[in-house]
Order: structure tokens, then C-alpha cells, then sequence
């Protein structure tokens, strides 16, 4: 472990949720040299998807959740987040355009939106994450705000607060005869580019130096010089810093390999339908004020999600029953790492048939009327699933003033306010003294199931075994 004080200098590589956020806490906390490298220019672009930006954070939107199951320490800090989040959108109302970053100077200004989240079953029955979860609510006292589907009383409170218009959007109940969920009405969505343009707006504005450039920004090794870590870049030059935070997303087992065993970098399936403005129906069904946070899973494996429209109208849909890996050649050892739509030399658009297939069943089955649209474009959204989905942050062993920040497992989005501040305590040698220090801490297991992380190249995720889908099965020919 380094030694930190307020002159150290910093740098981070990656500004993604867990680079951006460790970077404003740094800064707010009183660290005054902190810079962040990035390969791609996500000042510039606003973190845009649109724009040719790959990674996680990088996105159209995000669930904003506080159903943990039985992990409270997760569900606390979510909450805790969930008051800066309104902070921030109050932050964002109140600003003069000029204050603004350019992304949030139009369009839809806010960005956390409380849309409500119904965590759907297909089954007849809520399963047990479902229940361990309302428990853990009723303990901390805001089970009151979890309406289940058909039950008398939820329903009656539903009406009076005004959620009962979400219970059922699918119209589950007259179409089946049967519809077994839970709404929470703490929960809903934040506009995800946005959100991180702001966070970066905010870090620069506490003092953070920011280079986003495909060489001066790219980071390609990390070594160690006189005790110090040393980062080498695409354009030759190399920063000597007290410490280093490598927060890359998909990209951080490449450059720390020794997180083997403990990280890896896998990819969720996402499809996208536009739905038209001269659809006035549609445009208002799928709108946040009346379409919550959807969530459809079975013990059988389906696992898919849904968001409302976008400002732009994008209905954005997420298969997440498999996460995919890809295999290549990283420093002699063979490595997943993300193959994207714009950054890495092979790039890639389409997702597996198998999770398109999951996709199209669910809106066949709940969104019937969106059929005859089809499908308007899919991807792969790299990130790194860790051995048990808890983030992973703390020093690498036998790598002096090296931290990996990463391990978002899929759900760290919704932290990116507070992350940071935990981080920091971390990088200031509390990790011990904090819950999320000793959750994220440098760790093994020896467990036979280890998240998939056991299965290696040998494993039947890994890209190159699937069948892609092609444009041509956007369409439901068969509906």
C-alpha cells in the first residue's frame, strides 16, 4: 500500500463511472494533482453511444435499484446514493444554460428519473430473491413503498399514491390470468451519458486534469520504477505518479493481469426499438411517466430488462442470462477482453442469436403492439463481472501505488454519485475500517463455481462458439 497525502499525484486510467467518481472525490477531498487518461474523448462526445463512445457507462440509460436481496450493505449505499442523484438533478434545474455542460444545455435537462421499477416473474409464484428482498425492506422500514401486483392492500395503497397505472403495464392479468410482481416505487432510470458528463463537469470544476485523446490518453502498461508506478502511453510518454488507479471497465484485465481469477471482462446483450413520434399511442405508452423499470425472470434462466423510451424514443432492452467472453492474446496470456463497435481493431455490433432470441420473445410476450416495428439496432456492453459481483477495489498485490478500481458486475452504475467516496477511503489506507473497504478487498475463492471466472477459454460463453445474429433477424417473420 502507498502512502497518500494531499500533493501526491494521481492518475487515474479510465473515466467511466468508477474513474470519474473516484476522481471528483479525490478532488473534493482535498487531493490537488489528479488526472484521469482515457483513449476515447469523452468530453467531446458527452459520453454519447451515438457518437462512436464504447463502454459500460457509455450508454443510452441505467436502473436505478434498490432490491438487493439479502446484500444490505448494497441496498444502503444505493439509498444513500438515490439523495445525491435528486441533489444533482436539482443541481441541473437550477443552473443557468452557461453553467451547463453542452450535452444538458437541451433535451430532457434531468437526469435521474423515479419511474418506478416492476420486477416481473414469469412464474406463479415471486421467487426467493424477491422475498429475501421485501424482508430486508420491512426491516429497514420502507417495505411501504413495494406494491405487490395482486395483492388487495399493495393495489389500495398503489391507487393512493398514485402508482397504480404501473402495476400491470403489460396487462399481464387480462391477457394470461395471472401476474406475479413487485413494484418498487423508489426506483426507476438516469440517462447514463448525461449523468457522466455531468460527474466529469463536476470533477474539472473541483480541479481534476483530464486527457482523452487515442494516444495521449491511452494507456498500454503499467511498471514500476524506483518503488513508483509508471504509466506508459500510445504516444511514447511515460507519467511517473504516487499512485494509480486503474478504474478501465472491460479493459482492465488487459491491463492488470494479474486480476485472473478474480475479474473478468464479459458482455450483456442489448436491443434497441425506435418507436415513433407519429405514433402518439406508442410515444405516450412507452413514455417514463406511465412505462416503469421492467424487470422478467424466471428460476429457469430468462433474465431480461426494459426501459422506458428515451427522449429520442429509443425502448432499450437488455438480455442478461448470459454474459459473453472473448479470448485473445494480451502479453502471453490469453485474456477476455471487449470487442466493440468502434474502439477495438475488431469491432463488433451484433449479439449472439440466442440472446436476440430472448429479446424478441419478451416483447412477443409483454409488448405485443411492437412486433410489427422490429428490432433497430443491438451491441455488446463490455464490463467485468467479478467472482461474486462485489466491485473489487484495493492495491494490487506486489505492484506498489497500483489500485484496480472495476469489478462493476452489471450494477455499479447506480453508485456513480458516492462511489467515489469510499473509494477514496481505500486509497487512504481506511479500507479495513469501512464495510465496502473489507467487501471490496483483493480476494480469492476457492469455490467450484466462481461465476463463471472457473470456466476459461474452455467455457461455452465465449464468443467465438455463438451464432451471431444478423440484421436480417431483426424482424419477427414468425409473429
Amino acid at each position: 500500500m502507498a502512502t497518500i497525502s494531499s500533493s501526491s499525484k494521481i492518475l487515474i486510467v479510465g473515466s467511466g463511472v468508477f474513474g470519474i467518481s473516484t476522481a471528483l472525490w479525490l478532488a473534493r477531498s482535498g487531493y490537488g494533482d489528479v488526472t484521469v487518461l482515457d483513449m476515447q474523448d469523452t468530453a467531446n462526445t458527452a459520453y454519447d453511444p451515438s457518437c462512436g463512445v464504447d463502454s459500460a457507462s457509455a450508454d443510452l440509460n441505467k436502473i436505478i435499484r434498490f432490491s438487493y436481496g439479502s446484500e444490505i450493505e448494497y441496498q444502503r449505499l444505493a439509498t444513500e446514493a438515490s439523495k445525491m442523484w435528486d441533489e444533482w438533478n436539482r443541481e441541473i434545474e437550477e443552473a443557468s444554460i452557461n453553467e451547463l455542460p453542452e450535452r444538458l444545455r437541451y433535451g430532457d435537462r434531468k437526469l435521474w428519473w423515479n419511474a418506478g421499477m416492476l420486477r416481473m416473474s414469469c412464474e406463479s409464484d415471486l421467487g426467493d430473491f424477491e422475498i429475501a428482498t421485501l424482508e430486508n425492506m420491512e426491516r429497514e422500514g420502507i417495505r411501504e413503498f413495494q406494491f405487490i401486483a395482486d395483492d388487495d392492500i399493495d393495489i389500495s395503497r398503489a391507487r393512493e399514491r398514485g402508482w397504480a397505472h404501473k402495476l400491470d403495464p403489460c396487462r399481464r392479468q387480462e391477457r394470461f390470468g395471472t401476474h406475479k410482481a413487485v413494484l418498487d416505487s423508489t426506483a426507476g432510470f438516469v440517462y447514463a451519458h448525461k449523468s457522466c458528463a455531468w460527474a466529469q463537469h463536476l470533477a474539472k470544476r473541483a480541479g481534476v486534469e483530464m486527457i482523452l485523446d487515442p494516444r495521449r490518453g491511452k494507456v498500454i502498461d503499467i511498471t514500476t520504477t524506483n518503488n513508483q508506478p509508471v504509466v506508459h502511453t500510445a504516444d511514447g510518454l511515460q507519467h511517473t505518479a504516487n499512485i494509480v488507479v486503474v478504474a478501465g471497465g472491460g479493459w482492465t484485465p488487459s491491463l492488470i493481469p494479474e486480476v485472473q481469477g478474480l475479474l473478468e471482462t464479459t458482455a450483456g446483450s442489448v436491443a434497441n426499438v425506435t418507436i415513433p413520434k407519429d405514433r402518439p399511442d406508442l410515444w405516450k405508452r412507452f413514455a417514463p411517466e406511465i412505462q416503469p423499470v421492467i424487470t422478467w425472470g424466471s428460476r429457469q434462466g430468462k433474465e431480461v430488462y426494459s426501459l422506458p423510451r428515451d427522449e429520442n424514443g429509443t425502448f432499450k432492452i437488455g438480455w442478461r442470462k448470459t454474459k459473453w467472453t472473448n479470448f485473445e492474446d494480451v502479453r502471453e496470456q490469453r485474456i477476455s477482453v471487449p470487442r466493440t463497435a468502434h474502439v477495438t481493431d475488431h469491432k463488433e455490433t451484433r449479439i449472439p442469436i440466442d440472446a436476440l432470441n430472448g429479446i424478441k420473445e419478451y416483447i412477443s410476450v409483454n409488448f405485443p403492439e411492437l412486433v410489427p416495428l422490429g428490432i433497430t439496432s443491438t451491441r455488446l456492453c463490455w464490463y467485468t463481472d467479478s467472482i461474486d459481483n462485489s466491485f473489487v477495489v484495493d492495491f494490487v498485490p506486489g505492484r506498489p501505488g497500483v489500485a484496480v478500481c472495476s469489478g462493476g458486475s452489471g450494477h455499479g452504475f447506480k453508485f456513480l454519485p458516492i462511489l467515489g467516496r469510499e473509494v477514496v477511503k481505500i486509497l487512504e489506507g481506511k479500507g479495513s475500517q469501512t464495510v465496502y473497504g473489507r467487501m471490496w478487498r483483493w480476494r480469492s475463492s476457492s469455490d467450484h463455481t466462481r461465476n463463471g471466472l472457473e470456466e476459461g477459454e474452455e467455457g461455452w460463453r465465449v464468443l467465438s462458439r455463438q451464432t451471431m445474429a444478423s440484421e436480417a433477424d431483426w424482424s419477427f417473420k414468425d409473429q
